[in-house]
């Protein structure tokens, strides 16, 4: 056995590593190493240990671009869109198709302009198991890729690709959502090379920005867009719907015949908002056999809204938390239709807010610069004019209930403003509007849970198509999470390179993966994340 063993020489200790061994049965000394004073054996050590430790790190994207890139595979993306483009163009480092999937890879991961990319992709372990340097992705080849695949040649592709993606998934196609939204653009006002983008009443409130108008099509199991049609978002949504319903439904159909899925439109449900409802859009629905499932506002029914808390059930308790609803029949566009009557705490609490610290701070601020303004008896405008100026700043329905004001004086200079809020007013409204919704349906016998389900799928359906297969194929392996914690898992899974000082040529390198937690092994496994993971 060894052992350290000193001797002292000159008053000084050296350190030997001894070994020793049974001859003929007596312990003998077999060999002797001399190690040096303690002082050289520490010099070692830490000479040795910084052997073993990295110069430097570095951290990469990895989770959420390898199980993205690897259901792009598996669809076979790339050469679908290949396909329909045919052959390469001259020049292009990579095909249109793999310049194409690489914008939806980066969109849905982390997205960025295609100015910025190469720079993204640096940031990820992507170049490793795709192959694809950050040489190859100058801003202008995806342009340029664009501009290689005309607009039918993507709808081709895009036939397919959701073909495949039925066929994938194994999702259930025979009963559908239909849903219109619009979303806003980054592409310049002056620039007349995107015609679909026009200035329009923006969902998200962007009112400086252009719009682009989309229809879709996606599965109620599992919110997967099967098909898609855009328009100009210059366009009301209510003047759209009958041809896009129309033109939807078509595609839908032409794509289960592809992925070998009949299905007809017994099934299909077109899901809205108020901002399609008119008596010919419900006509057109009920000629074309379709069902829907549509909104109108709170406000129109008061009489529903007014109802005590004690005519509402809760509902769907594990899926919605507290909300609650009152199932009945309203006289709603001309016909007596199943309307239901929802109220959630989460949406209550956020219209609060909003109002308090939006609409009802915004107003008060114009109304104090106001009153100011007449304080100083500056203002030269009539007595007509200025309560006029009050009316637009209170012009909003709910602000109006609210706010009271007064103003005193005749002539302009002695003009003077006051104004508060009432705040029974302020708690009777948010009693009687904050957190409540009016579905109406022609699922007469659905239940009131699966109506409302089908309502929230709007939200769900602007995701992309690679984000709810994603989603579903978790799903499948029993992990329900949203598209958003799916991602944030995934994204948590990442690359890290251990670069190791070397004496000579390049610096060594060792890459691993970080630890897993929560929900991270079980998507590993699911997206099969050890295929491209780093073996060393």
């Amino acid at each position: 056995m060894a052992s350290l063993y000193p001797k002292k020489i000159g008053g000084k200790t050296y350190w030997y590593l001894r070994e020793m061994a049974r001859v003929d049965g007596k312990p003998k000394m077999v060999s002797e190493r001399y190690l040096g004073t303690a002082a050289e054996i520490g010099a070692l050590l830490d000479a040795r240990e910084a052997a073993v430790m990295p110069e430097r790190t570095r951290h990469l994207a990895f989770g959420d671009v390898e199980a993205a890139w690897g259901l792009l595979e598996e669809l076979g993306v790339i050469g679908l869109i290949d396909e329909a483009a045919g052959s390469q163009a001259a020049g292009q480092p990579l095909s249109a198709g793999t310049y194409l999937a690489l914008a939806a890879l980066n969109r849905l991961v982390a997205p960025c302009s295609k100015a910025a990319f190469a720079e993204w992709w640096k940031t990820t372990a992507a170049d490793r198991f795709t192959k694809i340097g950050a040489g190859a992705l100058d801003h202008r080849r995806f342009w340029d890729a664009m501009h290689a695949v005309t607009l039918e040649q993507l709808e081709q592709a895009s036939r397919q690709i959701a073909a495949r993606i039925v066929q994938v998934s194994g999702a259930d196609v025979s009963s559908v959502a239909l849903d219109m939204t619009n979303f806003a653009t980054f592409i310049a006002t002056a620039s007349g090379k995107a015609p679909v983008a026009q200035r329009g009443k923006a969902k998200q409130k962007r009112s400086d920005l252009r719009l682009v108008g989309l229809g879709l099509v996606v599965t109620r199991d599992g919110g997967l867009p099967l098909t898609w049609r855009s328009y100009p978002g210059d366009r009301p949504d209510v003047t759209q719907f009958p041809g896009m319903i129309d033109q939807l439904t078509a595609q839908y159909q032409a794509v289960c015949a592809a992925a070998g899925a009949g299905a007809g439109t017994a099934d299909m449900t077109v899901v809205f908002d108020a901002g399609q409802n008119s008596e010919a859009n419900f006509a057109h629905l009920a000629a074309a056999g379709l069902q829907y499932i549509g909104s109108v506002p709170a406000s129109d029914f008061p009489d529903l809204t007014a109802l005590p808390a004690s005519r509402r059930s809760l509902v769907g308790k594990d899926r919605f938390g507290g909300l609650t609803a009152y199932d009945t029949r309203r006289q709603v566009y001309g016909a007596q239709r199943r309307a239901i009557l929802t109220r959630s705490p989460d949406l209550h609490e956020a219209q609060a807010r909003g109002f308090d610290g939006t609409t009802l701070a915004k107003s008060g601020k114009k109304l104090d610069e106001l009153a100011a303004t007449l304080a100083r008896g500056k203002t030269r405008r009539s007595k007509d004019k200025v309560e006029a100026e009050i009316t637009a700043i209170t012009a909003k329905p709910w602000a109006r209930r609210v706010i009271g004001w007064n103003l005193t004086g005749d002539q302009p200079k002695d003009l003077r403003l006051s104004w508060s809020i009432d705040q029974d007013a302020r708690q009777a409204l948010a009693e009687e509007i904050f957190g409540k919704h009016v579905l109406i349906t022609s699922h007469d016998d659905w239940p009131a849970a699966e109506v409302i389900a089908g309502y929230r799928s709007q939200s769900e359906a602007e995701s992309s198509q690679l984000a709810h297969l994603m989603r579903y194929r978790a799903r499948q392996h029993g992990l329900d999470l949203s598209v958003r914690d799916l991602l944030g898992q995934l994204a948590a899974i990442g690359e890290t390179v251990l670069i190791y000082p070397s004496t000579g040529g390049r610096p060594k390198a060792r890459r691993m993966t970080t630890e897993l937690t929560g929900h991270q092994p079980q998507l590993h496994q699911i997206f099969d994340l050890a295929r491209w993971a780093p073996k060393s």
